[in-house]
């Protein structure tokens, strides 16, 4: 019998995934990656929502993730405000190790 290939949920292009209340958004082949932590929860109607969300941009050493170092944090309302803010921290900080990437290349 065949496998099922799972298919791995993109936002802004960028892979988005969740281990329970954590999410981890970013190429986990760049050196930066961002993590949404779900501290708190409300009802509405008869779903559950986040009410309040960790943003934490980490920077990546080698592969194992919980050796990446804190740089910057903040913390949302909603689910949807932390990942307008953490895909902004990223998308900003790749694009600015590119840059200097582009200029140690040019030298």
């Amino acid at each position: 019998m065949a496998k099922k290939e799972k298919k791995m949920l993109l936002y802004e292009g960028k892979p988005l995934l969740r281990d329970g209340n954590v999410l981890y958004y970013g190429d986990f082949e760049k050196n930066f990656i961002t993590r949404f932590t779900i501290t708190e929860t409300k009802q509405v109607q008869n779903l559950t929502v986040a009410s309040k969300v960790t943003i934490e941009l980490l920077e990546k050493h080698g592969e194992d993730i919980k050796t990446a170092r804190l740089t910057k944090k903040a913390e949302r309302d909603s689910l949807y405000a932390a990942l307008d803010i953490g895909v902004y921290w990223l998308e900003d900080i790749l694009e600015m190790e590119q840059e200097f990437l582009n200029k140690q290349a040019a030298q």
